[in-house]
């Protein structure tokens, strides 16, 4: 099959060959060629070999954004072991569960994290079989060291096994808003399609840089990390985000793609400096992970026209996007399919639906996963005939545009009327005092449910007052049942490492406060 060519095995050596001398990664302090890049690479597999870890192994990383992530990436693709990035921000269970769910063969970690490791390896059972490797810091007490494992070994080209399409790349856990995070198995031809059909879409060329400043342990960073290997891009990792260095690095280093997170943008949009006329070399600004609310796309199109891409997708493999084309006219919607995917909207009865009418989001394409790691019962619940059943509702327009209303576990229903909480949160932000909201449902006697806003102010609106923001949200709403019967206001939104905001965190808060 010709799908069976589509590797990214070879991309790192490929680009060692044919553009040695070309800048590959920027991390900190790190400025690395593709020779210097493919040499590092090269010594990571000698050690893995020698540790043991073989085609199809499990190499779990815990790990903020650093050099030794993104070595750990291409190690994996060139070898043909799976890369199982996990959030540094777990602990106990969280962390031992899914170690244990991937059959982890390796764990490579930092030292700041290490701890939370040791807690829970008697729950782990590893007898020894699991390697763990520290990026900074030395042997001991039986923890190897990244850097001491890498450097007994020269950076000759090592033996491979050749590899196909359908061979696993890595396995992405679900960021978990709600229950138990699923691992996503996803191939070497998804990823490599990743590659050339999104550099594509964004109009990626070889001479663009690429900056990320978000973590890439989160499927969305793919999106644009995949094309900037395919092609031969300067890849530009931060280890945390900063609105400020993301300004600087735009200019400094002549940025010209980049992805953020809602609220990244909403703190860029606060940066003077985050214009057209000062950061003259970016083509592409891509929102992802959660919805962008209308205010803020309004407020990144005037400062920045002609940048602004969104992307509606689940790691599973469903996507849309809206192109910068059509942000403008477009606004309120998340795009269209791109070649090779369809989409659907269907009933709680799998009939399809007639434009304008909301129901779940279906589609099917050629990035769909393999299933869910070791689950089959739910891979059948995600896949049905080889369409993903996504959980998030939405419609489309006349034009086949998908406009989303927010997800099927979200959904309001008061007084039996479906009430969407994407619709009252377009509201809520337009008051003057608000900086970030999310509207959830909590119970009700005599409704069933009722919507509850939970605020974010900005700096200067402080002293607002809950009453006076639901007061003037409310005789801006028409309709009864959309009415909020509360706001809460916090400090900041909970979110997951992907940027989502947890609905269950805000409704325990709400219910604890009671």
């Amino acid at each position: 099959m010709y799908s069976n060519h589509l590797t990214i095995q070879h991309w790192l050596t490929n680009h060692a060959k044919y553009k040695p001398n070309k800048t590959a990664i920027i991390c900190g302090k790190h400025r690395l060629s593709f020779t210097q890049l493919n040499a590092n690479v090269n010594q990571l597999i000698h050690a893995l070999k020698h540790a043991g870890i073989k085609k199809g192994d499990k190499v779990a990383t815990v790990l903020p954004n650093c050099l030794e992530l993104w070595e750990v990436y291409w190690a994996c693709a060139k070898m043909g072991a799976v890369a199982v990035p996990l959030s540094p921000l777990l602990r106990g269970h969280g962390l031992a569960n899914l170690i244990i769910n991937a059959d982890t063969a390796l764990i490579i970690i930092n030292k700041e994290t290490l701890p939370y490791l040791n807690e829970v390896k008697p729950l782990l059972h590893l007898n020894n079989d699991a390697l763990v490797w520290v990026t900074n810091a030395e042997s001991s007490n039986g923890v190897g060291s990244y850097h001491t494992q890498k450097a007994a070994f020269d950076t000759t080209e090592p033996a491979v096994e050749s590899l196909i399409g359908d061979d696993t790349y890595n396995i992405i856990y679900s960021s978990g808003t709600t229950g138990l995070p699923k691992g996503i198995v996803i191939s070497h031809a998804v990823r490599a399609l990743y590659g050339s059909l999104f550099a594509n879409y964004y109009r990626m060329t070889p001479e663009s840089v690429v900056m990320h400043s978000g973590s890439i342990i989160f499927n969305g960073s793919f999106l644009t990390l995949m094309p900037a290997m395919y092609l031969g891009c300067t890849y530009i990792l931060h280890d945390h985000f900063d609105p400020a260095q993301v300004v600087l690095d735009i200019q400094q280093e002549k940025v010209t793609h980049t992805i953020l997170v809602p609220s990244q943008i909403i703190a860029c949009l606060q940066q003077p400096l985050f214009t057209k006329s000062t950061l003259t070399s970016i083509e592409y600004i891509l929102s992802v992970g959660a919805p962008l609310l209308l205010e803020h796309k309004q407020a990144l199109n005037k400062q920045l026209p002609g940048v602004f891409y969104e992307l509606y997708g689940l790691t599973e493999g469903f996507m849309t996007i809206l192109d910068k084309t059509d942000s403008m006219r477009k606004t309120g919607s998340v795009g269209y399919p791109p070649s090779f995917m369809q989409i659907k909207i269907k009933d709680d009865q799998g009939q399809e639906l007639p434009i304008g009418s909301t129901g779940e989001i279906v589609g099917t394409g050629p990035l769909l996963m393999d299933g869910y790691y070791k689950n089959a019962e739910q891979t059948v619940a995600a896949l049905k005939g080889g369409w993903l059943y996504t959980g998030d509702l939405g419609y489309l327009d006349e034009d086949g545009f998908l406009y989303l209303t927010g997800r099927k576990k979200d959904l309001i229903i008061s007084g039996g009327v479906n009430v969407y909480p994407a619709d009252i949160e377009e509201v809520v932000i337009q008051h003057e005092a608000v900086s970030d909201v999310a509207v959830f449902g909590v119970p009700h006697p005599e409704w069933g449910e009722t919507p509850v806003a939970a605020v974010v102010l900005k700096e200067n609106m402080r002293a607002s007052s809950s009453i006076e923001i639901q007061n003037w949200v409310n005789n801006h709403i028409d309709a009864r049942f959309q009415k909020l019967s509360e706001i809460m206001i916090i400090a900041e939104l909970p979110r997951n490492i992907a940027g989502k905001v947890l609905k269950h965190e805000l409704k325990k808060r709400h219910e604890n406060a009671k």
